[in-house]
């Protein structure tokens, strides 16, 4: 187990390299002059030539690329050249709304899809199996865009339960907290369940009619039972890896999301970055939401060994 998990976390070296490179290549070649927008229209030729000097922005791309990669190898992603703030102090300040996000969703979907998916397997002889399968392919082709835009007139403006941007921390009360913050996390949710349900009801489908199954009804065990205990711990592992793959997906979302609700975290700084053309932050962003899809994967894996003793990593 510890030799594969090395040889994961020596994976990630070229696969975040890859990375570095993909993305500083489209936000270096993205239109914008990050000099020009700090100073402004008034701005004179020589005085945006000298803060391009002073970025390092007046340098070959490939001579800005190794020392920008130089600077990721020690762990310092650089600092924003619009608030002069490291970037990786910028991140773990807007990274709390974010996980909360990220954290109230993965709940949310976890507490509607297993439950729906049980009970559609328990009555799968019923008109309810070709509803859901309808529904849930409905529910995937929603855009969170639009949902969330949809709630908000419905239950922002409308009907003003809950507040339609803003965020309050956790420290600012519990209640605070869930009222700000439940909207965006349904709709985060809400667009994932039919995935996750669908895969945990296919999953299901096929353990059902397998041999130790039909042993343990044999024995008198009762189908609720064997629903539980047998059939769904079974269908667990081909639906954790798509859950494990969801839940990095929300951290994508969050940039839409996190936007349209006026949210500070993630997602609403690397949108303001990209504006501001604030190469350093974007490119740091994006790395690390590389870096959770990494680990979020990486995680997926060494729980097969929990959930099935037979899985062994050598």
């Amino acid at each position: 187990m510890l030799q594969y998990t090395i040889r994961r976390l020596l994976s990630v070296i070229p696969v975040m390299l890859v990375v570095s490179v993909i993305v500083f290549m489209i936000v270096h070649l993205t239109p914008g002059n990050p000099a020009f927008l700090i100073l402004g229209e008034d701005s004179s030729p020589e005085a945006i030539a000298d803060l391009e000097r002073q970025l390092g922005l007046d340098q070959a791309l490939y001579i800005q690329f190794f020392n920008w990669i130089s600077q990721v190898a020690t762990g310092d992603l650089g600092t924003s050249v619009y608030s002069s703030q490291t970037v990786t102090s910028l991140i773990f300040e807007n990274f709390g709304p974010t996980f909360s996000l990220m954290a109230l969703s993965t709940f949310m979907l976890l507490v509607i899809a297993i439950p729906v998916a049980l009970m559609i397997v328990a009555l799968r002889k019923t008109v309810l199996d070709p509803i859901f399968t309808s529904v849930s392919l409905f529910g995937v082709s929603i855009p969170e865009f639009w949902l969330a835009t949809l709630l908000v007139l419905g239950f922002g403006v409308t009907l003003p339960i809950f507040p339609v941007a803003g965020y309050m921390p956790l420290t600012e009360g519990v209640d605070a907290w869930i009222h700000h913050i439940l909207l965006p996390s349904f709709v985060l949710a809400i667009v994932e369940v039919g995935i996750i349900a669908r895969m945990l009801r296919d999953s299901m489908l096929d353990s059902i009619n397998q041999d130790y199954i039909k042993t343990a009804r044999a024995k008198g065990v009762r189908e609720r039972d064997v629903l539980r205990n047998h059939v769904f711990t079974n269908a667990l592992i081909p639906t954790t890896t798509v859950l494990g793959a969801t839940i990095a997906g929300l951290l994508g979302g969050t940039v839409i999301i996190e936007t349209l609700f006026t949210i500070p975290g993630i997602g609403q700084l690397l949108v303001d970055s990209i504006h501001r053309r604030d190469y350093p932050v974007v490119q740091g962003i994006v790395l690390f939401i590389a870096g959770i899809y990494v680990f979020v994967n990486l995680l997926v894996d060494l729980l097969y060994t929990f959930m099935d003793p037979r899985i062994r990593y050598d």
